[in-house]
């Protein structure tokens, strides 16, 4: 049979996600409701602010539990003494078996003193007793907690999703005692590769809409939210952005400089000092507890952070339990119950399982001495085959690394090329994008990343190289490295790398829908081409004058069936989810003018001097 360590059959993984979910309340506002009280602390912190924290307890007294505290930006509300959130813990499991949910509003968000700091820098050189940073201000809120909550067993776990998980992050550093177990998921580890920024190419969608709200001030606690400050005149986000123009119109047209952080943002376009310090990736040491860091290979706001933030912790703490989970999910997915992602299934409810089978046993083995948690280092979901493995390190052992190379008439190769000079060429215009999804989307469309690409493949300004029919499955696991030689008539230009799965003509979905020639977006990646050599020293093209950039698009654990075949497309916009590059070389975009934007000829070279390729990591089949 064949295997990779282990294989959870699609239908077990249903099943059990099945008999589980039958288990939780269906209910679950009336349950916590019925079972649990409500307390609100104001936790003083070293500095003297106060921070709010609603605590969540079991109205059976009889025994003690642990503590799973969440810290977070975006409001505990409800905020009156007498209403109660309508979802407390990481999932429903939870409330049945028994813990003390603790959630706070971190320093200057909502209810908590003090002032916020956006993905607040670490200092791990505090000299006073009053300096902070948010290790110090888990820790204190921790030892707050242990000391005066009633019916806690001394032992605390942390979790969040997305901000919050940054706030996980950052809490197991020099951690409390106490902290026995943490879990990072989607967690945000270095700002300009992750979450806005994408090897210097700005996420447009994605900051616009999250500011236009998050980034108000906040001068006084406040149990309110941000109100709009502007009323959008389209929800069709293509338009909405191609109608700005430039970047330097956004506080004109919409912002009105009521947001900060803008200001911020159009002063550091480099991966600066102000980048460099709220990079946390460097100051995950002295971690402790257990972590089990969390996310989805569609997770189109975090994927960096999950996987880089695993790798840094097994690194500079190699004897520590440290294991990841990368599911077929969107960001958060895992907290839902996702079956499928757009037009592609996976069989089961891969939500409910890792709820029940991953997530459940980790803290309760860690928090309570209860059960084996199972877990192996890596727990990975393998799109197309559609199954779960186990892995012993992530990436796998046995990785064979292959280049495959951009051959001429649009053709895959693992060969080299053997021509002396040749290069495919296209007009990139900035007047004209390449959209990066085909649906009328308003935001940045988290779907984008598995969607159907032949709207793509069809445009002039997408180049397309694909295999040959493939005899047998092909899988392949953890990251992708692009080198290309390129150059463009410009001074600057974008350059996008997408690797894709083409379906063969008879492919159907499980409901019988046609699925005949789908180009699944499997993984893809940008890089502004000035930041080829240096995120912190931009630097022009020379016209015409070949370059080489390489590109790290990040793991991904896919099989291409029998059948099948694979797909790269190469392009220099993608818009609105990237702004538009002027492709004439300024030195700040946010200020470029409208009339920087210029028509370019890029070209890229498939040549015996300049093999363009991408060199994949192939797992073999193994067998018992």
């Amino acid at each position: 049979m064949r295997t990779r360590q282990l294989v959870l059959a699609p239908l077990l993984v249903f099943l059990a996600a099945s008999v589980a979910w039958a288990d939780v309340p269906k209910n679950v506002k009336e349950y916590v409701e019925n079972n649990y009280t409500r307390k609100t602390y104001k936790i003083p912190v070293r500095d003297g602010v106060h921070l709010y924290t609603i605590v969540y307890s079991p109205k059976d007294t009889s025994k003690t539990y642990p503590i799973l505290l969440n810290r977070t930006p975006y409001s505990i509300g409800p905020y009156e003494e007498d209403k109660f959130m309508r979802r407390i813990g990481p999932n429903p499991h939870f409330l049945m078996e028994g813990y003390i949910f603790a959630h706070q509003d971190v320093r200057g968000r909502y209810m908590s003193e003090g002032v916020f700091d956006n993905m607040r820098p670490h200092n791990p050189k505090r000299t006073k007793k009053t300096d902070i940073d948010e290790s110090t201000d888990t820790y204190d809120t921790i030892d707050f907690l242990v000391k005066n909550v009633p019916n806690n067993n001394g032992k605390v776990g942390l979790w969040g999703i997305s901000y919050p998980g940054f706030y996980s992050s950052a809490g197991m550093i020099d951690a409390h005692p106490a902290l026995k177990a943490v879990s990072p998921q989607a967690p945000i580890a270095d700002w300009f590769f992750d979450d806005f920024y994408h090897h210097g190419a700005f996420f447009l969608p994605h900051f616009f809409h999250f500011f236009a709200g998050f980034g108000q001030e906040r001068p006084e606690p406040t149990t309110q939210g941000a109100k709009r400050i502007f009323e959008y005149p389209t929800k069709d986000g293509f338009k909405l952005f191609m109608d700005l123009g430039s970047l330097k119109h956004v506080d004109d047209k919409y912002y009105k400089n009521k947001i900060a952080y803008w200001k911020t943002i159009q002063e550091h376009p480099t991966y600066d000092e102000y980048w460099q310090a709220r990079n946390l990736l460097p100051h995950l040491k002295n971690v402790a507890p257990a972590v089990m860091t969390v996310g989805g290979w569609y997770d189109a706001e975090d994927l960096y952070g999950a996987l880089n933030t695993y790798q840094a912790i097994e690194k500079q703490n190699p004897k520590i339990f440290n294991v990841l989970v990368m599911g077929p999910w969107t960001h958060g997915g895992w907290a839902g119950a996702q079956t499928k992602l757009a037009d592609i299934h996976w069989g089961s409810n891969t939500s409910g399982f890792f709820q029940e089978q991953m997530e459940l046993p980790f803290f309760n083995h860690f928090l309570k001495g209860k059960g084996e948690h199972n877990l192996p280092e890596a727990y990975v979901f393998e799109t197309g085959a559609n199954a779960w493995r186990k892995y012993a390190q992530w990436p796998p052992a046995r990785l064979e690394k292959k280049t495959f190379y951009m051959q001429g008439g649009k053709k895959l190769s693992v060969e080299p090329p053997q021509e002396e000079q040749a290069n495919d060429a296209y007009v990139s215009d900035p007047k004209d994008p390449v959209p990066f999804t085909n649906v009328k989307s308003f935001g940045m469309r988290q779907e984008y990343m598995i969607e159907n690409q032949s709207f793509a493949s069809k445009r002039p300004d997408v180049l397309v190289y694909q295999t040959g029919v493939l005899p047998k499955d092909l899988t392949l696991a953890g990251p992708v490295q692009a080198d290309l030689y390129v150059s463009t008539s410009g001074s600057d230009s974008d350059w996008v790398v997408k690797v894709i799965d083409v379906f063969p003509d008879d492919a159907k979905d499980p409901d019988g829908k046609s699925l005949a020639g789908y180009q699944m977006h499997v993984r893809s990646e940008v890089i502004r081409g000035r930041y080829r050599n240096s995120y912190s020293k931009p630097e022009p093209f020379t016209p015409d004058q070949v370059a080489k950039v390489s590109l790290k698009l990040q793991d991904f654990l896919h099989t291409f069936k029998k059948g099948h075949r694979m797909m790269v497309q190469i392009h220099s916009t993608w818009f609105p989810l990237v702004d538009r590059n002027p492709q004439k070389y300024v030195p700040n975009i946010f200020l470029a003018d409208d009339d920087d934007f210029i028509t370019v000829t890029n070209r890229v070279y498939r040549e015996k001097s300049h093999p363009s390729g991408i060199q994949v990591g192939i797992l073999p089949a193994t067998k018992n």
